[in-house]
């Protein structure tokens, strides 16, 4: 049976629960319409996340970029409501969705939008040294 849209994300238990860790998609091929022209938006999303309890199912997420093709919607309201059906389905402790539109009429457009849990603290960056033997041998 071949697959169709739908609106309904789906989540799993998250399988290190004990740690932060970065989960990074990219959806290269999203589309809805601009509730002005009917015309076809495209955008590149990415999603950028800190999981608590709760992970995407990734052919969930599928299906669901899927059901906004044929939604009349501006771009500032569907990354806000990305990141708001994302947040209610995972509950995660960091979420930022960032949404590239391509160019229409000359412009191109970035939206993005960041949840935070409440009282969660990102740990300290840390930065890699990406040629500490050439350092080392420089005199």
């Amino acid at each position: 049976m071949p697959s169709k849209p739908s609106s309904t994300l789906e989540s799993f238990a998250n399988p290190a629960p004990e740690r932060d860790y970065l989960i990074h998609i990219e959806v290269p091929e999203f589309t809805c319409l601009c509730p002005l022209t009917g015309q076809p938006d495209f955008a590149t999303i990415v999603i950028d996340y800190i999981p608590d309890r709760r992970n995407l199912e990734l052919k969930a997420l599928k299906l669901y970029m899927w059901s906004y093709r044929d939604q009349g919607v501006f771009h500032e309201a569907v990354t806000n409501r990305l990141l708001d059906e994302m947040v209610a389905a995972t509950a995660p402790r960091f979420m930022r969705i960032t949404a590239k539109w391509y160019v229409r009429g000359g412009i191109f457009t970035t939206v993005v939008a960041e949840h935070r849990k409440s009282g969660w603290k990102p740990a300290p960056r840390v930065e890699l040294d990406p040629f500490p033997s050439e350092r080392s041998t420089r005199g």
